[in-house]
C-alpha cells in the first residue's frame, strides 16, 4: 500500500528546531504590536523588532549547524558513540 509504513519503521521524529523558530518569527512580529498597544513609540517598537530578528536569525543559524553537525559526526563514527575506547576481551 502507498503511503504505508511497515510496523518495524519508526515514526518519524518531530522537526523541533522548526518549531522553535515558529515561535520566534511569531514573537517578532506579536512583541512590537504589543509595545505599540501599551504606548511604546513606533520607533522603538520597531527596534525591539529588529534586535528579535536578528537573535532569532542567528539562533535559526547555530541551531541548523548544530543539526548538521551531530548527523555529520555521528556519520562518520558510524553512530552515537563516544571518542573513549573499550577494551575488547
Amino acid at each position: 500500500m502507498p503511503g504505508h509504513r511497515s510496523t518495524s519503521e519508526p515514526p518519524p521524529a518531530p522537526d523541533t528546531v522548526s518549531d522553535v523558530i515558529r515561535w520566534a518569527v511569531f514573537s517578532c512580529v506579536l512583541v512590537p504590536v504589543v509595545l505599540v498597544w501599551y504606548g511604546t513609540s513606533l520607533a522603538g517598537a520597531t527596534g525591539a523588532a529588529l534586535g528579535l530578528a536578528a537573535v532569532t536569525a542567528v539562533c535559526r543559524f547555530l541551531l541548523r549547524r548544530s543539526e548538521r553537525c551531530a548527523a555529520g559526526c555521528a556519520e562518520q563514527r558510524g553512530g552515537r558513540h563516544t571518542r573513549r575506547r573499550t577494551p575488547v576481551d
